[in-house]
């Protein structure tokens, strides 16, 4: 694969947006079990207080007319969490959805799932799978929740499809490039990351979008997440408007307007 091949991912799928906001941000929302416990209360009530932080932050990036928002909900390792915890989360999980999907649908908001939904009770398959229904045709904000998601998952998951169709004869092992994997990936159809952010002070991605992250701008927050508010994200979209993303150019580059980045 030619150099060309491969900057021309990068440099087409994080172009930034409007007012130069990151045109795709994504989350690890982390701390609700800790911002709990700090208040002497049951991680139960962390979780619920996360609810009402991802309201708000699904309404500022709305606003902000941000393109794709992609939180990371549930991960393929959170069911070694105590059973307790668990099924509480699935139980929010359901709620949450029954709740919101008719307010997602009226704020034009589209709503898409990405992981391996087969664990999940046939019923919230079933309605995970009426809210993309109902709000596909909504384009003022994607909002993506990663379910019993994990990177290596995505990546073994589009690997395992390119090596059938190999097998079949539908391609050769010559037409294998980063566009062709880039596909076959559960965000497919989205921009890659201009902006990933973690709260509650861990400092690392977590199997969350390892191949998409690949040029992402990297942002980690001691804030809780219950605690992150329309305050935060702004702080964190302005640090990431502060940075020079040369995606391998050099910054004098990136001031000649006569050189396309490729």
């Amino acid at each position: 694969m030619s150099t060309d091949d491969c900057n021309s991912l990068e440099s087409t799928s994080t172009l930034t947006g409007i007012n130069n906001n990151p045109r795709h941000i994504a989350i690890i929302m982390d701390g609700n079990g800790r911002w709990a416990q700090k208040r002497f209360m049951p991680r139960a009530i962390g979780h619920q207080a996360g609810v009402k932080a991802v309201r708000k932050i699904v309404e500022y990036c709305a606003k902000q007319e941000v393109e794709v928002l992609t939180l990371f909900a549930f991960s393929s390792e959170n069911w070694r969490r105590p059973d307790e915890e668990v099924s509480l989360l699935m139980g929010l999980f359901m709620a949450t959805l029954q709740r919101e999907i008719n307010k997602l649908d009226r704020n034009n908001i589209r709503l898409r799932f990405i992981g391996d939904r087969t664990a999940f009770s046939d019923k919230l398959q079933i309605k995970m799978a009426e809210g993309e229904a109902q709000t596909k045709d909504n384009n003022a904000l994607t909002l993506v929740i990663a379910a019993n998601y994990g990177g290596r998952w995505d990546l073994c998951q589009a690997f395992r499809t390119v090596a059938g169709k190999i097998a079949s004869g539908e391609l050769k092992d010559q037409d294998i490039n980063e566009q062709l994997i880039n596909q076959y990936l559960s965000t497919a159809d989205l921009p890659e990351p201009d902006l990933f952010i973690r709260t509650g002070g861990e400092q690392r991605v977590s199997n969350f979008l390892l191949w998409q992250l690949a040029y992402t701008e990297l942002y980690f927050t001691a804030t809780l997440w219950p605690d992150f508010d329309q305050n935060s994200l702004e702080e964190a979209i302005n640090s990431f408007k502060s940075r020079q993303r040369r995606f391998g150019h050099t910054g004098e580059q990136l001031l000649d307007k006569s050189i396309t980045l490729k």
